[in-house]
């Protein structure tokens, strides 16, 4: 047969004349289908397979670390070296050795960001508590599993779960594990889902394994007299809200107030943190502070550092002299995250359906959970024993006569035939007559046998106790209370987390006064501001500004104002006046875009000054639609700083400005006409997006300019101006109205 010439290439099937057939052809999908076919299978795998815990307590990630250790033999003996349990866990986890070992790492002892970590680390495992700390590669590293996963992979043996093949079917491992206390609370987990996530914080082993054991015995038992708070591993101090607490125990959602705890040291006047919130981290903590200080917030403090050590987390503030420690921390506790807020979602998969639960009805779930394990393990134990019986019940009539036995071996001609003759002789099955022909011959002596027979009775007691067991709920539950009374004495520990029942802190705190006096406030074109006493603009002399920018807006007002600043994209800053030093007239002022952090490209184009947010805004756009909001709707109960969509997208804006009441406004368009408005014709919209009331009628290519108040005495005839019925065309200057007098516009 001829060989093919090493030019001839093989065609595609689908391929003519070297083009592909299809393609380049547009092919129409339905969107709601391409999302069903696609996105949805991820979604689902994310949720159930990758980030919210299931009922043990564990994501797979998780549970297939922990289970791989176990197999390794690292319950017991020596740790070995980080990256061997990385590259060992890939046979269960094939997403790359820098997650696993990431997740190993949250584990560990020495990241403590566990109330009782499930892996004994040796080595830099980092510190949950600080950004920058970094942990060391996964070659410098040990570990091995913590005494507590004993209580995990308890009689993970005795079939007390199922196990599924792993990715590439070639091992076994857990759909969960077995542990016997509710891990799912005791250790904090966090994990992001597709359209879901879970949050579940920590609580104390101890009150844990009580709270529980009670509720076995009385399922009407009131679970917060035993387990009072949660209990966090960073400690900090709980500031106790019976009716948040409550609310967090029933729905399994609520926001939980962390403090962070503090010492005052006399002899060298400074404060030391020693505990924070395991929401923040101590680099948080130090450039907020530090923030604060270089913007005049903060003047009591000399310097802060971080001052962590061996013994622990340690932020140490310097304080000036005379200052009073407890009230600069009420302060930084409303300033910084020293005090913070735990988001409590208790969301986890029971059954492969992820449910929000209650403390109560998590407990009561586990509960189930654990009652199915103690009866897989009864029922594995029994058959073992009826087992083992069985046996037992087949050399008992062996007993009867050892020569018979001996001598039917030795006349069996072929070994094969051995099993069977046994079985004849004796009236024993198969698995028995195995059992006595595998016995050795140094055991066939009448001592040998009898110490086997003596064990009959007690497996036949052993095996009524088992199935007693089974048959009464009671008793299986009698023993899930007795290994939880175990685990609470073996494993517990003291609370960490203190808890603050009447904080009367925030009544009795002295707010800082303010100074209030006059000030007066310019705003110019390209966004600079500039804040001036009355005193030193008498003194001042020209105003300096950049070429070509001038003030656009020029208000007497108080030292404790809120500026509202609004830019080209529909958004709006807020801030304070004494925020901003008091400057003098030969300075350009600061410049707001920078001062106030806005976005790439965003410039400030209208400043309103207001204290009690009375009266309203009129926004012109150019489409010669006006808008008419209460300036109220900017007023905002919590300290936000920047609020998106502050006004309307539909058309570019022309103008700005604020009214104490209504009166009437001189409405410009490009085309030169003017109308004279009352705003009373417009009504008041709450939605600051609102889209306007059509005013100006414009021509093709003309449109709205300006919005500005009508003084008495800018047109001699007025009511030419005027009109009844909006939109209107507006009417152009007379010459009666000088430019003169225009210019006051």
């Amino acid at each position: 047969m001829a060989k093919k010439k090493k030019s001839e290439k093989k065609l595609n099937p689908n391929q003519v004349n070297g083009v592909i057939d299809g393609a380049g052809e547009i092919v129409e999908q339905h969107i709601v289908s391409t999302i069903q076919e696609n996105y949805m299978p991820y979604a689902m795998s994310v949720i159930l397979s990758r980030a919210i815990p299931e009922i043990d307590g564990f994501k797979p990630s998780h549970r297939k670390l922990l289970y791989t250790m176990y197999k390794m033999g690292l319950l017991s003996g020596a740790r070995t070296k980080s990256a061997n349990i990385v590259g060992a866990t890939m046979k269960l986890n094939p997403h790359g050795d820098a997650a696993i070992y990431d997740t190993m790492v949250r584990m560990s002892r020495g990241y403590e960001a566990l109330l009782h970590p499930y892996i004994d680390s040796k080595g830099n495992f980092g510190k949950f508590y600080s950004r920058d700390m970094a942990w060391a590669a996964s070659r410098y590293t040990e570990a091995k599993l913590d005494k507590l996963c004993t209580e995990l992979f308890k009689d993970i043996d005795k079939d007390t779960v199922d196990f599924v093949d792993n990715y590439d079917n070639t091992m076994k491992e857990p759909t969960l594990l077995p542990a016997t206390y509710p891990s799912v609370l005791v250790n904090a987990n966090t994990g992001i889902a597709v359209g879901m996530a879970s949050n579940i914080c920590s609580f104390s082993l101890k009150e844990v394994c009580d709270t529980t054991a009670a509720l076995i015995r009385d399922p009407d038992h009131d679970i917060m007299s035993t387990m009072p708070a949660p209990d966090f591993s960073g400690g900090a101090t709980i500031l106790y809200d019976e009716e948040v607490m409550k609310k967090v125990y029933e729905t399994g959602r609520g926001s939980i107030k962390l403090r962070s705890t503090y010492q005052y040291d006399k002899s060298a006047n400074c404060i030391d943190i020693l505990s924070i919130p395991n929401t923040t981290t101590s680099e948080q903590i130090i450039d907020k502070v530090i923030e604060l200080v270089k913007g005049g917030k903060i003047k009591e403090i000399s310097d802060i550092r971080d001052e962590t050590g061996l013994e622990g987390l340690k932020i140490t503030i310097d304080l000036k002299r005379g200052v009073d420690p407890d009230k600069l921390m009420r302060r930084l506790y409303k300033l910084t995250p020293l005090e913070d807020s735990y988001a409590c979602n208790f969301n986890v998969l029971i059954g492969g359906v992820p449910m929000v639960l209650g403390v109560k009805q998590l407990l009561n779930e586990w509960i189930a959970f654990r009652i199915e394990c103690v009866r897989r393990r009864t029922y594995f134990d029994l058959n073992k024993k009826k087992d083992k019986l069985h046996l037992l019940k087949g050399l008992e009539k062996i007993l009867l006569d050892i020569d018979k036995a001996i001598k039917i071996v030795r006349e069996t001609e072929e070994e094969a035939e051995v099993v069977p003759n046994l079985m004849i002789g004796f009236g024993i099955d198969e698995i028995q007559a195995e059992y006595v022909a595998e016995i050795k011959l140094r055991h066939l002596n009448r001592e040998y046998i009898v110490k086997r027979l003596n064990d009959v009775d007690d497996l036949e007691k052993e095996i009524s106790d088992l199935e007693a067991i089974l048959a009464s709920k009671s008793r299986v539950k009698t023993i899930i209370v007795k290994e939880l009374k175990e685990v609470g004495e073996k494993y517990g520990q003291p609370r960490k987390s203190l808890i603050l029942y009447n904080d009367v802190d925030d009544a009795d705190e002295d707010i800082e006064e303010i100074p209030d006096y006059p000030v007066n406030l310019f705003f110019t074109k390209d966004g600079y501001f500039k804040k001036i006493t009355p005193l030193s603009l008498r003194m001042g002399g020209e105003q300096k500004l950049k070429e070509g920018d001038e003030i656009t807006t020029a208000i007497e007002f108080t030292n404790n104002c809120d500026l509202l600043f609004f830019t080209n994209k529909c958004q709006c800053y807020k801030a304070k006046a004494y925020e901003f030093q008091d400057t003098k007239a030969s300075v350009l002022g600061e410049y707001i875009p920078a001062k106030l952090q806005m976005d790439e490209g965003e410039v400030a184009i209208k400043m309103i000054v207001t204290k009690d947010y009375k009266g309203f805004l009129l926004f012109g756009f150019e489409n010669g639609k006006i808008a008419k909001v209460p300036l109220e709707s900017f007023a905002t109960k919590t300290n936000r700083k920047k609020l998106t969509k502050a006004y309307s997208d539909k058309s570019p804006l022309a103008d700005i400005t604020f009214a104490s009441e209504d009166k009437e406004y001189i409405i410009s368009s490009s085309s030169g006409r003017m109308l004279l408005l009352h705003t009373g014709m417009i009504n008041l919209k709450a939605s600051r997006t609102t889209q306007g009331v059509a005013v100006l009628k414009l021509k093709k290519g003309h449109r709205l300019f300006s919005i500005t108040e009508y003084k008495e005495g800018i047109f001699s005839k007025p009511a030419r101006y005027r009109t009844r019925n909006l939109p209107a065309l507006g009417a152009l200057p007379s010459a009666e109205d000088t430019s003169e007098q225009l210019s006051i516009i």
